[in-house]
């Protein structure tokens, strides 16, 4: 399987209102780093299942929100209760989502 759809898959598997940063799902694959799996979630879009918004950067800050368009990141976050300040995450600690936690080994693409 290929990088860009390894990185969709863990993506896929964020609940809503949870969030986790490029940094946690690099590690946990194993192959790559942050910047990588940016440029993977950079080729999807919206409609196509893959919850992108729930991903953000190591400090909770919206760093992919102008892929989305003028607002939208921060519009999908708040629809799933994620309350949102100057382009940051209030709670982004209390709701992070650990791929290695959540996961785990039994992680099947």
């Amino acid at each position: 399987m290929d990088y860009h759809k390894l990185v969709f898959a863990v993506v896929r598997r964020i609940p809503a209102g949870r969030l986790t940063n490029y940094g946690a799902i690099a590690d946990f694959l194993a192959l790559g780093s942050s910047r990588m799996v940016g440029w993977a979630l950079n080729n999807c879009s919206l409609g196509d299942g893959i919850p992108a918004h729930r991903v953000l950067n190591r400090k909770g800050e919206l760093s992919g929100r102008l892929h989305f368009g003028p607002g939208v990141m921060q519009k999908l976050l708040e629809a799933e209760g994620v309350e949102v300040i100057d382009d940051r995450a209030v709670d982004f600690k209390a709701r992070f989502w650990d791929p290695v936690i959540e996961l785990g080994d039994d992680f099947e693409p």
